[in-house]
């Protein structure tokens, strides 16, 4: 079970929906909501046939039917209703989905159990000025962006942690992400409802015993871009990509936000920029 909302929603609106969840309250009007996928589609006719749709505008709960890529877009793209999500499987996976079932929903609905997620907010500067603001759920990456590896710097809580990461990329991600391009780069994976990040290098070169760390989701994070002009890296993040790195050294801030029922606040940062080789 998942839960989003607005970035600068009041924590008070944030409590009193989980005091509404606690009392059963929330959970009785369904908005459901598919993939593309046919089965998604014609599961989704099922369940409406059988429960009735409320809008999105009206409702106190969202069920998406799809795989983890839809619950992700779904988790993006409901943000500003402020509602719990519960995913049921259509896709392949489902790591962040719940076993499809069309009998008892309410029950199973009422019986779930709320995962808090701690998602990475950036915000991108340009030397221009210009401001980009993004939000991921799984994980906020930094890639090279020519045929030679990218030299990051990598800094924590304002402290140098290394002073010259030699690598394809490294990237942060959050408990949900941890399974996904984390885990393919040799990423732990974290527990879904544990309060913690993993910085995880790209095809490290130097340092080579280096595998990345396990950091709380209150740490400041900054990756500096060493020899920008001839090495150049790009970020990425869902669903989007920010190229062709014209930044100050704070170019690009992330943060972890506690998210529970909605988003409370803005939270610590990751930070991307050139810095001096």
């Amino acid at each position: 079970f998942f839960a989003v909302g607005s970035l600068f929603s009041d924590s008070l609106l944030a409590v009193s929906c989980l005091l509404n969840m606690i009392l059963g309250h929330i959970l009785d009007k369904i908005s459901f909501l598919h993939s593309d996928a046919a089965t998604a589609r014609s599961s989704w006719q099922t369940l409406v046939d059988r429960y009735g749709n409320i809008p999105l505008d009206q409702a106190s709960v969202i069920v998406a039917i799809g795989g983890d890529g839809f619950m992700l877009q779904t988790l993006h793209q409901t943000l500003q209703y402020g509602l719990p999500i519960y995913g049921l499987n259509c896709g392949s996976v489902g790591f962040l989905m719940n076993r499809f079932a069309v009998e008892d929903l309410p029950a199973r609905l009422q019986q779930a159990r709320l995962t808090c997620l701690h998602p990475l907010c950036m915000q991108a500067h340009a030397l221009s000025g210009e401001t980009t603001p993004a939000l991921a759920i799984n994980e906020v990456s930094l890639l090279r962006q020519s045929q030679q590896t990218a030299k990051i710097r990598v800094l924590v809580n304002r402290t140098i942690r290394i002073e010259e990461l030699i690598c394809d990329g490294v990237l942060l991600s959050t408990a949900a992400g941890s399974t996904a391009y984390n885990l393919s780069v040799f990423g732990p994976i974290l527990p879904m409802d544990s309060a913690a990040l993993a910085l995880t290098p790209i095809s490290p070169f130097r340092p080579r015993r280096w595998r990345g760390a396990i950091l709380p989701h209150t740490a400041k994070v900054r990756f500096e871009i060493l020899e920008m002009d001839h090495l150049p890296a790009f970020g990425a993040f869902q669903p989007d990509i920010v190229r062709h790195f014209a930044l100050r050294q704070d170019a690009l801030d992330f943060g972890a936000d506690d998210l529970l029922i909605q988003f409370t606040g803005v939270s610590p940062q990751i930070s991307i920029g050139c810095g001096s080789a």
